[in-house]
């Protein structure tokens, strides 16, 4: 006998019933991925792909350039440095007169100071313009006194002489080093005086002359006797010619 189904009171509820899929559109947004998309993005990678191509290609140039250029200039300088083979230009101070150097109870420093400057080219095919020249005294690393010599040209192996006349009065604050060091120079009647040379120059090679450079030419350790001081007790001392050194400072 077969059982007896129970009596269903109402609607049947069952499995649900998938609702029906909505009616495919022929048209295509932009929003979502499809063919526009796809072109537009092709598009804009290209460009992309362009502009950055160009860039390094356009930075390959300038590289290039540049390398080409600072060869043909480290050639070019090799060149004229095997032609000329330039030697450094010597600076000496060949003679110098003292004739006052004291300080007086308001630091005003009063000086008279001769000094001669021998400035030797030992080059036989580069000549010098010295377009301008200041020399400056010091006194310890204080400057006391500063004149501009008259400016020249100088030829191929050749000697010139730069006389420069340093005199008046000027304020100068020693420190107490300097102080000790003058008092003893004083007594022995030979001062350490300093100088430097600040120097506007262009050589010139054959008709070709070069841009302006500016070196600056330290002398140290001038031992200069004062002439005719009471105090003077340098027993005869004598100037010794100093040479001069390039100031790198």
């Amino acid at each position: 006998m077969g059982s007896k189904q129970p009596y269903l009171n109402g609607a049947y509820y069952g499995p649900s019933i998938p609702p029906p899929p909505p009616p495919k559109s022929h048209r295509r947004s932009y929003d979502s991925p499809g063919i526009g998309c796809c072109c537009f993005s092709c598009i804009g990678n290209c460009i992309g792909s362009c502009l950055r191509c160009c860039g390094c290609c356009i930075l390959s140039l300038i590289c290039n350039i540049l390398i080409a250029v600072s060869v043909i200039l480290g050639i070019t300088a090799f060149i004229l440095w095997l032609i000329f083979r330039p030697n450094a230009v010597k600076f000496y101070v060949s003679d110098a007169n003292l004739n006052q150097f004291s300080l007086d109870p308001n630091n005003n420093l009063h000086y008279s100071l001769d000094l001669n400057f021998t400035i030797r080219n030992p080059n036989q095919r580069v000549g010098v313009y010295y377009d301008e020249i200041s020399i400056s005294g010091y006194y310890g690393d204080q400057r006391f006194g500063t004149v501009n010599a008259t400016s020249f040209y100088q030829g191929h192996k050749n000697t010139t002489v730069v006389v420069a006349k340093m005199e008046g009065q000027n304020l100068v604050v020693l420190g107490d080093g300097a102080r000790t060091d003058l008092k003893e120079d004083e007594k022995s009647g030979i001062y350490r005086i300093g100088a430097k040379l600040r120097l506007s120059v262009r050589f010139k090679f054959w008709f070709v002359k070069s841009w302006k450079l500016k070196p600056k030419i330290k002398c140290d350790d001038l031992k200069i006797p004062l002439v005719g001081g009471s105090s003077n007790s340098s027993g005869g001392f004598k100037f010794q010619p100093v040479e001069c050194g390039f100031d790198l400072s």
